[in-house]
């Protein structure tokens, strides 16, 4: 673990965590810890945020809209993503996702720290919700996650199932597992041309600005390795999930195919099949809040004007009633004690 240095983005600061070697034999693994303000804070909030796939913590707007409500915030670049890809590495590549386990809670460890005891509200996107989702489940199991101090998760729509036709999730799925088991590194979807990437980055029809480098138009290649890392999880959290806490579950209302003409993906969902995150997020845990936002993109958070302020809306809302609940806790805690 390094010491915190200044970020990429001006006002952030970041430190490396050092994981060892890689078990899928691709170097030594980093992981990388991002914060908002230069120094410590002693508060009683924290939010820690995981990206998705082809992505990479950059969305101030997020961040900020944490802070105004007394959050500290933190997010964290997973192994081979972002800021913590090394040269010779495959972006986002592995075949286990409970790897991330250790990168989670040595990030979980350090921000606890860092604020003093706050309780930690994870934040998951996209491929990072359905990890965060899996990991708080095994935490809670473990008897975890009180004394790792979590106690909410927000989703930003989660990837719990595999889109397209119904063959690719079953014929396709077993095909896909078959061919890891030889050749974990074979690309089973090419990087697109146009599509959702288009629709976001201010040099093509979208308004935010994020490196190319790190988050490419047409997205990395998806390998047979990952993909089956990915269903794999899929297939878990179908069976049910705790993640113990509750949980606020935002998404489209509608989904779009992804085309190359960024105009006729700017409204809805051109990832994923919002239908499959209504059908599956009751298998996230108990007190769940399920809102589709209408007109969403993707990431609802990088939506257009109109239904991105929606999405905040209905994410302040939702953090009322989270802020009473953690009270509401809070007060239980110390009448035990009493």
């Amino acid at each position: 673990m390094t010491a915190w240095e200044p970020d990429v983005l001006p006002g952030y600061w970041q430190q490396t965590l050092t994981l060892g070697a890689d078990p899928d034999g691709e170097g030594d693994l980093v992981a990388t810890l991002v914060r908002a303000g230069e120094h410590d804070q002693d508060v009683s909030h924290a939010v820690l945020l995981i990206h998705g796939f082809t992505d990479y913590f950059f969305h101030t707007e997020v961040a900020d809209a944490f802070i105004a409500r007394g959050f500290a915030f933190y997010a964290l670049d997973l192994h081979k993503c972002g800021r913590s890809w090394r040269e010779g590495q495959t972006p986002h590549f592995t075949t286990d996702l409970s790897r991330y386990d250790t990168e989670l809670e040595r990030a979980l460890d350090i921000v606890v720290a860092a604020t003093g005891g706050a309780k930690v509200l994870v934040y998951g996107h996209s491929a990072g919700g359905l990890i965060v989702s899996l990991w708080l489940d095994r935490l809670r199991r473990r008897g975890g996650t009180a004394a790792e101090h979590v106690n909410g998760l927000v989703l930003n729509s989660p990837w719990l199932d595999l889109q397209g036709p119904a063959i690719l999730r079953t014929v396709g799925t077993a095909a896909i597992g078959a061919v890891s088991r030889f050749r974990k590194k074979r690309v089973v979807r090419a990087p697109t041309e146009g599509g959702y990437g288009t629709s976001l980055h201010r040099d093509y029809h979208g308004e935010f600005d994020y490196d190319l480098k790190w988050k490419p138009i047409g997205g990395f290649p998806v390998t047979s390795g990952w993909i089956h890392a990915i269903r794999r999880g899929h297939a878990r959290l179908h069976r049910g999930l705790d993640v113990g806490v509750p949980n606020l579950i935002l998404r489209s209302d509608h989904s779009v195919r992804e085309v190359p003409d960024p105009e006729a993906i700017q409204r809805g969902d051109a990832v994923l099949d919002v239908a499959q995150i209504a059908r599956w997020a009751g298998c996230i845990g108990n007190r769940s809040t399920i809102v589709p936002v209408v007109d969403a993109k993707h990431d609802v958070f990088l939506s257009l004007p109109e239904p991105r302020a929606a999405a905040f809306a209905e994410l302040n809302r939702w953090l009322d009633w989270y802020a009473e609940w953690s009270q509401s806790q809070g007060r239980t805690t110390q009448s035990e004690q009493g």
